[in-house]
């Protein structure tokens, strides 16, 4: 996550509209915020710190002229609950975080701003029409760009300049994964490297298919790919 970027994209929609800020220097405005870890985990205390910190320094503080509503969602517990109960209290934007949470509250709304972060795929999810342009009422930054995946295989051809093939492996239930595939397919032509595609979910699945193939294969594991 690019923190710098993240905090401009909510300032800025906090900030909106301008004219009607002028005009009303003691309005408040909301932040709703729908995670999917838990209250009391110490990855997202931090994150939800820096975020408050980083408003600040932009000149919007808690109990001055913002209010942040939050809400957990530990592995999508009660997500569509949460959605409707924050589109409900009507913020001025919302940020939501994992794939699940947009989903949910793109479905309860198609006007009020949202922001997401730590997305893979988020034209391939449905969230934005492209990068450049996003469209409706959506947007915000992705996990890796898909670039990363030629990164991936370069360093195979690095570790091992012998190696052949590449088998891409992740957990199934990845909806991001067909999105790097297809990147990495296109950074493996250059390289002379074929790729393979390969959907599993466990560590006894890569084993047998990656060790009879030799020293010429090499593999790529998502971050998620036993979970």
């Amino acid at each position: 996550m690019r923190r710098r970027e993240f905090l401009g994209v909510v300032s800025g929609f906090v900030a909106r509209p301008v004219a009607a800020q002028a005009q009303q220097p003691d309005a408040t405005r909301r932040i709703g915020v729908l995670v999917g870890l838990s209250e009391d985990d110490a990855d997202m205390i931090a994150r939800l710190a820096a975020l408050r910190q980083g408003l600040a320094r932009r000149g919007w503080s808690e109990g001055r002229n913002i209010r942040i509503d939050y809400r957990y969602a530990p592995a999508g517990a009660n997500v569509e609950t949460l959605a409707k109960e924050l589109i409900a209290s009507q913020p001025d934007v919302i940020l939501g975080h994992t794939v699940t949470i947009a989903a949910a509250l793109q479905k309860e709304s198609r006007t009020i701003p949202i922001v997401f972060v730590s997305l893979a795929d988020p034209i391939g999810s449905g969230f934005i029409s492209s990068l450049a342009r996003p469209g409706g009422n959506m947007t915000g930054l992705m996990t890796f760009e898909p670039s990363i995946a030629g990164k991936w295989c370069s360093m195979l051809k690095e570790v091992n300049p012998q190696i052949k093939r590449a088998a891409f492996m992740a957990n199934p239930e990845i909806k991001s994964y067909e999105f790097y595939l297809r990147a990495a397919q296109t950074s493996a032509a250059a390289l002379s490297l074929r790729t393979l595609a390969a959907r599993r979910a466990s560590t006894s699945a890569y084993t047998a298919i990656c060790l009879p193939r030799g020293s010429h294969w090499g593999i790529c594991l998502s971050s998620r790919s036993g979970s």
